[in-house]
């Protein structure tokens, strides 16, 4: 049976994700910090999903999280590396504070799980980056989240051929997506409507959407693609 880490998988990208691969027979572990939606995805995620309370920002929950899934699961053939936050903010408002934060979860968090988790991956795994158009598509406020998401898109074609000999395949997604995150930042409806007309298909992705690339990317079918910066997001920016 194929086992997955998702991190940041209790809600959003990440949970679609999990319930996805569950259902077309992966042993999932996901992880998140908020204790609201870790109690509800324990409450509303299949009994043998392993739900896991992990920050990102601290090495030792990193530790104590890859310990309990190499107890379940012993190996990994998928690690989707989901967990992020965003904080937009002028540049000249950015504090120490918020960009230790950022660069914390949004990098440091998500290279050190990388590197704890390889020795679990097994050969011919899959690792999958949520990186976001915004690194690669400029939008205002964005240069803290597109900067500290965009190092993981920045060492891609190094890690890919870094792991190529063992058949690790590493790729990266999405684009503006409908998510518990979207509904935080309280963007104004003129602010999303503007952001959709940069959109070929004149909509938001759902998690949905994402999860099915994720999945697709996690299987055989995708054995050939490797080092790639999947970009599911509508046509964003094709015609501007």
């Amino acid at each position: 049976m194929p086992t997955a880490l998702i991190t940041g998988g209790t809600t959003g990208i990440g949970r679609a994700a999990a319930e996805l691969l569950h259902a077309r027979g992966y042993q999932v572990a996901v992880t998140g910090q908020n204790p609201d939606s870790l109690a509800r995805a324990r409450r509303e995620l299949p009994d043998d999903v392993l739900v896991v309370q992990s920050d990102a920002r601290v090495l030792a929950d990193t530790d104590a999280l890859l310990t309990t899934v190499s107890d379940r699961f012993g190996s990994l053939d998928l690690l989707f590396l989901n967990a992020g936050i965003f904080r937009p903010a002028p540049v000249a408002d950015v504090t120490e504070a918020s960009f230790d934060e950022q660069v914390d979860v949004n990098f440091k968090g998500q290279y050190f799980t990388l590197q704890k988790a390889l020795p679990l991956m097994n050969d011919g795994g899959s690792i999958v980056f949520t990186v976001g158009i915004g690194s690669r598509r400029g939008n205002p406020g964005a240069t803290l989240g597109a900067a500290t998401r965009g190092a993981l898109l920045a060492m891609l074609p190094s890690l890919a051929l870094e792991l190529a000999p063992r058949r690790i395949r590493v790729n990266v997604s999405p684009g503006a997506t409908e998510t518990p995150l979207f509904d935080k930042l309280a963007v104004p409806r003129s602010g999303r409507d503007a952001l959709r007309t940069k959109i070929s298909f004149e909509r938001f992705g759902s998690s949905q959407e994402i999860a099915e690339v994720v999945a697709f990317l996690a299987s055989d079918a995708a054995s050939y693609v490797t080092g790639q910066d999947v970009a599911v997001a509508g046509g964003y920016g094709l015609g501007v």
